[in-house]
């Protein structure tokens, strides 16, 4: 610890900034009454563009997002490029989706995609599932950002001998976020990703400008790299892909890019928008975050340049390779300026994790809580079971760290993404059509998640002799096929979902089954911002879709 006595000021000032900035979003474009969860949970829907953008660009790419793709880039090569086109094709794939949902949450003051649901289909039952396949996604992604923290902690030496000493600087820095969390609700990761995203930005920039003056050109870059895959027994690394990765490749970044808007805490960012201009506007400027992650994936490759060698992992002989980044900027940054960097990459945990608890409470308050435990929950009520939920929700986060083994997180994060997509039927599909029955997508939801995890148990990690639930790459060889491909487990799940809901829906339809009263109507997903409806009290709605 003594040699980075710079870097840990640094950090430390910087995280003690924005700390004190969350507190202060409380006051910021704060109405009379935060006892509300449409204030606290989605800032009185009040967000501009630019606090938009940053929020949701600060929700989208994340401390882990910094760390694990240079770091599957250091591993793997091409193949972790692929986290960049997923986030290019995800925003024209979203544009009108997402408008139809801001503008059917606003006209009826729905909180969370499951209350959609839950009108759309007059279904409790389809909206819990909704619910709680959105929370056991998200509680392993606020794990994550956690372990960014930690990468950058261990790489400056504050580490201990006990479990608890060495996680103790990681729990004080979840106890603050918890704390101004509580009183400011969604107002302080809005306020906080001004200045996350303008450093990362400011990071990145310095780097892929700096570092291959350092190490010699992107020439000599691109050929220390080849030259380590070109050495290495794995088939499917390399600077360019391959015959047997390209499947798993456009795979993941399809369904990848389809579970990102179904996530709770982006439909969060995007249910904050002042209007639909401002998501229309969004969408548009959003892409400029996927260069800047082209430029961080870039970093693994300088990272096999500069010789870096990963930190130790928690395991006796294993390695820990998301300290890659953290330790290339320790190398040959200077020492304030690898300060600056560490609190990019800490900063940048805050934000996302946030968000993220905000969503899983306003999933249990309003689609558990108010749905089975007490129906006649005031707005107070619901906004005091919402903030005691997020501290839950973090504690949670901090225990998986604590006392799982955090590439045990890594895998449950993996599973997190397959899991979000079984919603998509419901959430997307809603939007457009109610021909799907209620009781079909509830068969499809789950015969998607029964045919994920049989794929997940048969997918073995070599790196930690784990024999099941390795991974999200799937061997088409389980499948009869003689071949060495695989394919993204969650491509193939949701897939299987509409295809059982589409034949049940026939089913039930042939049967006369009685389908429910819809709460939604078409005119109200085209309403315009003039349209008279859209400003009246939501208040009222809001009861109803608990009560339909």
């Amino acid at each position: 610890m003594s040699g980075h006595v710079t870097e840990i000021v640094v950090f430390s000032v910087l995280f003690l900034l924005v700390s004190g900035m969350g507190f202060v979003a409380a006051r910021w474009r704060a109405p009379r009454d935060m006892a509300h969860l449409d204030e606290w949970g989605l800032g009185g829907r009040s967000f501009g563009g630019w606090i938009t953008w940053f929020l949701v660009g600060g929700d989208l790419y994340t401390a882990y997002t910094f760390v694990a793709v240079p770091a599957l880039i250091f591993g793997a090569g091409a193949a972790g490029f692929f986290a960049v086109p997923y986030t290019v094709v995800i925003y024209p794939l979203f544009f009108l989706i997402l408008i139809r949902l801001w503008s059917v949450s606003h006209r009826h003051g729905f909180v969370t995609p499951a209350d959609f649901v839950r009108t759309r289909y007059d279904s409790p039952t389809l909206a819990l599932l909704i619910a709680v396949t959105g929370i056991v996604a998200t509680m392993p992604y606020i794990a994550l950002q956690l372990v960014g923290i930690e990468a950058v902690l261990k790489t400056m030496g504050v580490t201990g001998d006990s479990a608890i000493a060495r996680h103790l600087p990681i729990i004080i820095a979840f106890a603050i976020l918890a704390a101004y969390t509580y009183q400011s609700g969604l107002r302080a990761p809005a306020l906080i990703a001004f200045v996350k995203d303008t450093l990362i930005y400011l990071v990145i920039i310095v780097a892929v400008l700096y570092l291959p003056y350092k190490l010699g050109g992107w020439g000599a870059i691109f050929e220390a790299a080849d030259k380590k895959f070109q050495a290495s027994p794995a088939p499917g690394d390399g600077i360019i892909l391959n015959a047997n990765n390209q499947v798993q490749y456009f795979t993941l970044a399809l369904g990848s890019a389809l579970a990102l808007f179904l996530y709770p805490h982006s439909i969060t960012g995007v249910l904050a928008s002042r209007n639909r201009d401002v998501i229309k506007r969004n969408m548009s400027a959003l892409p400029a975050y996927s260069f800047l992650l082209g430029l961080i994936a870039l970093l693994g490759y300088m990272a096999i340049a500069a010789g870096v060698k990963p930190l130790p992992g928690a395991k006796a002989g294993s390695v820990d390779s998301n300290t890659v980044v953290p330790l290339l900027f320790d190398l040959h940054f200077p020492a304030w300026l690898a300060g600056v960097a560490f609190a990019a990459i800490g900063i940048g945990a805050l934000v996302p994790a946030a968000i993220m608890s905000i969503a899983a409470a306003n999933l249990f308050t309003r689609n558990i809580y108010k749905e089975y435990l007490k129906r006649d929950a005031s707005p107070a009520q619901e906004a005091n079971v919402a903030k005691i939920t997020s501290l839950v929700v973090k504690i949670g986060a901090v225990a998986f760290i604590v006392f799982l083994d955090p590439q045990f997180s890594i895998d449950l994060q993996l599973i997190g993404g397959v899991i979000i997509l079984q919603t998509a039927p419901s959430v997307i599909l809603g939007l457009y059509t109610r021909w799907l029955h209620r009781g079909a997508l509830i068969a499809g939801w789950a015969g998607g998640m029964i045919l994920a995890f049989w794929m997940l148990w048969q997918i073995p990690n070599a790196a930690t002799g784990r024999e099941h639930f390795g991974g999200s790459a799937f061997s088409l060889a389980e499948f009869g096929l003689d071949t060495p491909k695989t394919i993204y487990v969650g491509f193939v799940a949701v897939l299987a979902n509409l295809v059982v809901a589409v034949l049940v829906t026939f089913l039930l339809r042939a049967l006369r089954t009685p389908e429910g009263a819809d709460g939604t109507t078409p005119d109200d997903y085209f309403a315009d911002e003039g349209d008279p409806r859209i400003g009246r009290e939501t208040s009222t709605t809001v009861g109803t879709v608990s009560s339909t």
